[in-house]
């Protein structure tokens, strides 16, 4: 239970204190190696789980806890046998079938991964079966003439990142109705001519005759990694981009870059994803104008912000998306880790410099450093677990290498803190 409230160092005592009382207890040691996981000691938390299965050598939850455990250690081939063997012992278990979905999608294999990731109706945190009794559209039914409703489910850059697939349907003749979280409401607005657009989780007025999650839409179009659609061609009102225009100032000559270096905090993999800001300002050097693109600054950034002195924070003025799409239309380059604004900026067509863990989310593939989703993208990614200091040389290389740090040439200092 501690676990499941997040408190996951209070978990580990109890699940100790567990094992002292009785020490074969296989269900503490798989608490402990998910309290250890929790707190990215995924090393140890192999050695509980393993501990759990010498004794529960059956148990299809335990090597689908490995297999969690290996993938954020970067063994991925080991994962995913791991997976296979919690799926042979309970072909039932949807969190297993989704993981391995994503596992399917990381590696290119989308034919089958597309349809593994509906498992993620029935996993322990479901999304997309907002409506189960409902016709669905699967894109086997004939769609012209009839109401498609599309909703969104999980973040804002999913929904940001598969509303591309709303005027392909519309172009079969359907009349489509996309609903989006509010907060993206005024830019999806600019999605396509014909496309209703509407905010949040209800079903729109007038009902709908077939319906479709979002992160479906791949399944139903038979998308490949080679035949991935457009961006949509989403834009902020002239207006708005006219008065971020005015508020940036008359240009001087150098590069505006965009920055996000950290996510929601709530978000799963956050640990992973986002990074300090201490272990960016090496970079930021006065040959370009930094501007901060993300709309809170964390408690533990802000001193490090104030004392850098040359990022200007402009998040506070970001209402919605259509203010950040507005402000992001004024910059030459967005640098961000792996959050919404970073989908966005590959949305709107900008060159995009994308920071990724080494255990990155499936939809960036592996081993690669474009990215068939956004055309517009660099990837730069971590060669082993937590190692931040080689994506931030790179990045400081293609810096240098483009006249967006100064001194040029002159290594960044190197953050205490920092692996690989």
């Amino acid at each position: 239970m501690l676990g499941a409230l997040g408190r996951h160092e209070e978990s580990l005592v109890a699940a100790d204190e567990a094992l002292s009382l009785a020490p074969g207890l296989a269900e503490a040691q798989g608490a402990r190696a998910s309290a250890l996981r929790a707190t990215g000691r995924a090393e140890e938390a192999l050695a509980a789980i393993d501990a759990a299965l010498a004794h529960a050598p059956g148990s299809a939850p335990f090597h689908a806890n490995r297999a969690n455990v290996l993938r954020d250690l970067g063994r991925l081939a080991e994962s995913r046998e791991a997976h296979d063997r919690a799926i042979a012992l309970q072909p039932g278990l949807a969190d297993a079938r989704r993981n391995r979905a994503m596992l399917m999608l990381l590696a290119g294999e989308w034919e089958q991964g597309w349809r593994e990731w509906e498992w993620r109706k029935r996993s322990s945190e479901p999304s997309g079966d907002r409506f189960p009794a409902r016709p669905a559209w699967t894109g086997a039914e004939d769609p012209a003439g009839r109401r498609v409703f599309l909703h969104w489910e999980q973040g804002f850059g999913d929904t940001i990142q598969f509303c591309r697939y709303a005027p392909l349907l519309a172009a079969r003749g359907a009349r489509v109705v996309l609903s989006v979280q509010e907060p993206l409401l005024r830019l999806a607005a600019s999605l396509a001519p014909g496309i209703e657009v509407v905010g949040g989780a209800r079903e729109p007025a007038g009902g709908f005759d077939l319906h479709c999650p979002l992160m479906s839409l791949p399944l139903a179009f038979g998308t490949t990694p080679g035949s991935v659609p457009p961006p949509a061609q989403l834009r902020a009102p002239p207006a708005l981009e006219a008065a971020w225009a005015t508020r940036l100032g008359p240009r001087d000559g150098r590069p505006r870059i965009g920055l996000a270096w950290s996510g929601r905090p709530s978000h799963a993999n956050d640990r992973n994803r986002s990074l300090p800001f201490a272990a960016l300002a090496p970079l930021l050097g006065p040959d370009a104008r930094w501007i901060c693109i993300q709309q809170e600054i964390r408690q533990a950034d802000e001193a490090a912000l104030r004392a850098h002195g040359r990022v200007e924070h402009l998040g506070l003025g970001l209402g919605d998306f259509a203010d950040t799409a507005a402000l992001l239309a004024q910059l030459d380059l967005v640098v961000s880790v792996d959050t919404a604004v970073a989908h966005l900026a590959g949305t709107l067509g900008l060159p995009l410099w994308l920071l990724l863990p080494r255990d990155p989310d499936w939809r960036w593939l592996v081993g690669r450093e474009d990215t068939p989703w956004y055309p517009s993208a660099r990837l730069f990614r971590q060669a082993s677990p937590g190692g931040w200091a080689g994506v931030l040389d790179r990045v400081a290389a293609a810096l240098s290498a483009r006249g967006g740090r100064s001194p040029a040439g002159e290594a960044p200092e190197r953050p205490s803190g920092l692996s690989g």
